[in-house]
């Protein structure tokens, strides 16, 4: 069986955070969901918050479409200032160092990996910031067979506010045996 093959980005972007000593980067199996989300919306805005060393947009990157545009924000500056350096050659590519909510001026998003800022502390205006038809990616939750999903014994609040939203169809995704994610798209109305 063939090996799957790493995006050159994301190998270069993987050494920035081992060189910046940063240990929050996305999975694999999260990076390969990116890389099917950015390459379904061909021509549209892709968007993160959340860039780390920018190994989730490196995925990301990995599925944009020629008309696509990315834009990546991080709070960090060293991190934002190493990021930009990895897609300094692609003009569809931009990194802004910041609070989250710079991204508000470059909605409404085709995908959005919300990574970063927003996630919990204004979910309503990150669901807000999706077009008809976009794509909402969250990682970092942990696997629960029940419902209401569950963390540490308790309802997970966040998670249900994403997979109950009126305006979105969402699921879980199960990404590792330990790690999951819900992936959400914006209700197009009639």
């Amino acid at each position: 069986m063939a090996e799957r093959t790493v995006p050159p980005r994301v190998v270069a972007a993987e050494r920035v955070a081992s060189e910046a000593g940063f240990r929050k980067s996305c999975l694999p199996e999260v990076g390969r969901l990116l890389s099917v989300a950015a390459a379904a919306k061909p021509h549209g805005t892709v968007a993160e918050s959340g860039t780390g060393s920018g190994v989730g947009t490196a995925w990301l990157h990995s599925g944009l479409g020629t008309g696509a545009r990315l834009i990546t924000v991080e709070r960090d500056e060293e991190l934002a200032r190493r990021a930009a350096g990895l897609f300094a050659d692609d003009r569809r590519v931009s990194v802004l160092t910041g609070d989250w909510r710079l991204l508000e001026e470059h909605a409404p998003f085709d995908v959005f990996f919300c990574d970063g800022g927003g996630k919990r502390d204004d979910p309503q205006r990150v669901v807000e910031l999706l077009a008809p038809g976009g794509l909402l990616i969250f990682d970092d939750f942990t696997p629960s067979p029940d419902w209401p999903p569950r963390f540490d014994g308790e309802v997970d609040e966040l998670r249900l506010f994403y997979l109950t939203h009126p305006a979105l169809d969402a699921t879980g995704v199960l990404t590792t045996p330990l790690s999951s994610a819900v992936v959400a798209a914006r209700r197009i109305q009639p």
